[in-house]
């Protein structure tokens, strides 16, 4: 049954969307009668408006229901509702029923659900053929709650369901993934007797399967009498939906043991799964079981499908060629195609079967293909060919399908300028929950947090039915939180989680995680992770590093032991963490014995990003001479990140000689940006060489590197101020400035000395300590005196590295006002409590 009812819309799919192809014609709608076998004497010859109504006493029911009949099995809706209006127009037919049923299924037929649901609600008593109908109707073509709805309905009024009612209503509960309901269903079948009749059995293993209930679904087929290859391509499939290759292929083996030949649908069915988990050699056998079964000759569906498969599994050559022989390739092919050039970095073939695909003229692209092109030009960074397709969207009328739009916009906000997302967001027709999503997380990776929550809020406030704040979308707000330092938005964004049932949720977990870690709330952060349902290896790798930023590094320790003990294996980011945890924390030894053992311990090859970790342990902990050596020791040409850690360590012990050497190294790879450039400026101005710091700041000019300017902020009351070096922009910049001096007074009687060696200019002292006095953050702690109570920590973030004088001056703040204040800089956390810092000045 469910195979069969399957081709009840395939005509007009063909007749509608495939006129031609290659010069064979195919039948149009105008011609739909032609596809069907041609009765002798069509009981309608031509439209009925061409007739003069007879008088209703000249006919009865029969004749009607003959035509009707016709209208039903040719698809004429407009003769028939001419033959409704010319029933309701008289009552001679008012009691008859068998009619206006006759007019419920005409409707039906006719793809007209609504006015059919009308017609049917007119009847006081529908049969339950007539129950049937409606309910199949809506399983097939939605919305897929009315045929839960109506099934409900039909028990209400006392009619008995029969072995075609489960079915179809069984079908509506899959595509809703309505366990619940399919479970009463369930029990319904079984109350009547038919649980083990093979279409509701059928069924029943498809709603299971579609709903992820593998075991009941088991269970439900081995209870059946006879499985048939509808039943065995139902669990093939469901296998396979659930990601479960070796499943599938063990029920692909048991199928044919059983004398059941695999047809085309479970082939589809399976190669999915068989590409996902790239089983080249399974792939193989398949498409020579096609072959030998003749299965894929002229088959747009098994050929597309094995080029899926090829595709996915990096053998483009067999991919190719496969679609090089297709004589007829739909949009899902030409997808199927540029997909798998994209997954293997081909961009340039991917673009070039697009081209080919506009070029074939027969095939208009759709919202697929343009998705699957648009994340290549996202992922290889090709704007300008991101822009050719914008002006094909355009031209084509597709930009107003939203799954185009929306592919257009992630591609904006992944390689364009957020100028260019934000602009094309706003001039956006639809806009659904993908829409806000893509926007937010895109103006996140480009550095715009203020704008991301700006969206959120629009968002938020929205009306429209389209829009639901998902988890999806959570994980791309609550980084914009994290990066501000906004924890007021970020306790709002977890209340709205936790409201929501969003907890659940691993990925939702780990970001809150990393943003009350960066806000300067480690407590919080342990607590979302104690509180974890299901913790994987992402949960581990971010409170290690949580514990890390804050220099908590025995913590950390401590954690990574636990991650063993709870039986999760650690990977390189797991030792990543650690080793960075152990450089925070000056835990030298512990990070020499931990990169040994992921090594020899745990077969973890080391990457660049784990020399770095351990240039900067060594270095940070004076011993830069074995830092240089442990460089030159590297299995691969270190590159200008491991150099820089190295460099920022000569600033750190103010090593000059090795300073020079490392800066020429990292000039002769060809510095990143104006990191190393600062760094040894800096270096030589600590030491007092403000001539060597001036040519070097010349030459960063030179090559065209502007050093960032150094920028603090705090979070008020749920709004962010932000100030720079010398600030007198904010509103009340001169109380802050009043409130300084009084704090400058206060630390200077109890003992503060301005390190000028930290000004980086060759000038008078008395200068240079005016100069330290209006650096960023301390502008931004005094404005957080003023306005946060007396016993509230302070939290004030940082773009770049906090300098020795402002970490001093932080301690005696700390001490003069009995507060607790944290400051987030470009490497760390400081937690300053008494006068002293968590770091020991050790960063």
């Amino acid at each position: 049954m469910l195979s069969s009812t399957c081709c009840y819309n395939l005509i007009p799919y063909r007749t509608l969307l495939l006129p031609r192809r290659h010069g064979a014609q195919f039948h149009t709608k105008s011609t739909a009668r032609s596809l069907f076998p041609r009765p002798s004497r069509p009981p309608v010859h031509r439209p009925l408006k061409q007739f003069q109504p007879p008088q209703f006493a000249a006919v009865d029911g029969n004749a009607y229901t003959k035509i009707l009949d016709s209208c039903i099995r040719f698809k004429l809706l407009e003769d028939g509702k001419e033959i409704h209006r010319r029933i309701i127009s008289h009552r001679y037919f008012a009691g008859n029923y068998s009619l206006l049923e006759k007019i419920v299924q005409m409707y039906i037929s006719c793809g007209e659900i609504e006015s059919a649901r009308l017609a049917f609600d007119d009847l006081p008593q529908p049969s339950v053929f007539l129950w049937n109908a409606m309910i199949r109707a809506y399983a097939w073509n939605g919305p897929f709650g009315r045929a839960v709805e109506l099934y409900q309905r039909m028990l209400d009024t006392g009619i008995e369901p029969n072995k075609f009612t489960f079915p179809f209503v069984l079908k509506a509960c899959s595509a809703l993934e309505a366990l619940a309901d399919g479970i009463l269903i369930h029990e319904h079948a079984k109350k009547a007797g038919l649980e083990l009749d093979v279409y509701v059995s059928t069924a029943l293993l498809d709603m299971y399967l579609k709903c992820g209930c593998l075991e009941d679904a088991h269970e439900v087929f081995c209870r059946m009498p006879q499985k048939d290859v509808v039943a065995w391509n139902a669990l093939v499939s469901g296998y396979a939906l659930n990601g479960r290759y070796q499943e599938a292929v063990h029920c692909l083996l048991q199928m044919q043991r059983t004398g059941n030949i695999p047809n085309p649908s479970t082939i589809v069915a399976l190669l999915p799964i068989v590409g996902q988990a790239k089983a080249l050699i399974q792939g193989k056998s398949i498409h020579a079981f096609c072959i030998r079964r003749r299965i894929d000759k002229d088959d747009v569906l098994v050929n597309t499908a094995l080029l899926d498969m090829y595709g996915k599994s990096e053998c483009l050559v067999l991919a190719r060629r496969i679609f090089d022989s297709m004589s007829f390739r739909n949009e899902v092919t030409w997808s199927a195609m540029i997909g798998g050039y994209t997954l293997c970095g081909r961009m340039a073939e991917a673009l070039q079967i697009f081209r080919m695909m506009l070029r074939e003229g027969s095939l208009f692209a759709g919202p697929t293909s343009l998705a699957i092109i648009l994340r290549a030009c996202a992922n290889f960074s090709d704007f300008e060919s991101g822009r050719l397709i914008h002006n094909y969207l355009v031209k084509s009328g597709l930009l107003l399908h939203v799954t185009a739009a929306n592919s257009l916009l992630s591609m904006y906000a992944k390689v364009g300028t957020v100028e260019d997302a934000i602009r094309f967001f706003d001039e956006m027709s639809v806009k659904d929950t993908v829409s806000y999503s893509a926007i937010i997380s895109g103006c996140v990776k480009n550095g715009n947090a203020e704008e991301a929550l700006d969206v959120f809020r629009d968002m938020a406030s929205s009306s429209s039915p389209c829009i639901d704040i998902d988890a999806a979308t959570m994980i791309g707000v609550i980084p914009a939180c994290s990066h501000l330092a906004a924890l007021q938005h970020g306790k709002c964004s977890h209340a709205y989680i936790i409201s929501h049932g969003l907890t659940s949720d691993s990925s939702v977990c780990n970001a809150l995680i990393d943003m009350y870690a960066k806000c300067g709330r480690i407590d919080a952060a342990r607590r979302v992770f104690d509180t974890m349902p299901k913790r994987d290896t992402v949960s581990w790798n971010t409170i290690i590093a949580a514990y890390g930023i804050h220099g908590l590094g025995d913590e950390s320790v401590s954690l990574f032991l636990k991650m063993e003990s709870a039986g999760l294996a650690p990977d390189d980011v797991t030792f990543i963490c650690l080793l960075s945890a152990c450089s925070h924390s000056g835990l030298v030894s512990k990070g020499k014995r931990w990169f040994l053992a992921m090594q020899e311990t745990y077969k973890i090859v080391p990457r660049m990003e784990h020399f770095i970790c351990m240039v900067d342990l060594l270095g940070r902990g004076g011993l830069l001479n074995e830092g240089y050596g442990f460089i030159e020791r590297m299995p691969f040409e270190a590159d200008v990140r491991v150099w820089g850690a190295l460099l920022g360590a000569c600033r750190i012990h103010k090593n000059i000689e090795l300073g020079e050497e490392v800066s020429r190294m990292i000039h002769k790879l060809g510095p990143e940006g104006t990191g190393s450039f600062v760094v040894l400026s800096n270096l030589y101005s600590a030491t007092g060489r403000f001539s060597e710091a001036a040519q070097v700041r010349i030459a960063q000019k030179a090559k065209g590197y502007a050093k960032s300017p150094g920028c603090s902020w705090v979070e008020i009351a749920g709004v962010v101020h932000a100030f720079v070096g010398g600030d007198r922009s904010h509103p009340q910049s001169s109380s802050i400035y009043r409130k300084l001096e009084e704090l400058f007074v206060e630390m200077r009687r109890l003992g503060y000395r301005a390190d000028t060696s930290c000004a980086l200019h060759d000038v008078e002292e008395e200068e240079k300590e005016h100069a330290l006095v209006y650096h960023s953050e301390k502008l931004a702690v005094a404005f957080a005196l003023l306005q946060s109570g007396d016993r509230q920590t302070i939290l004030i973030t940082k773009n770049l590295r906090v300098c020795g004088d402002c970490h001093n001056a932080f301690k005696y703040i700390a001490l003069a006002t009995n507060r607790t204040i944290t400051l987030r800089d470009a490497n760390r956390f400081h937690h300053f409590k008494e006068g002293v810092c968590n770091c020991r000045d050790f960063w």
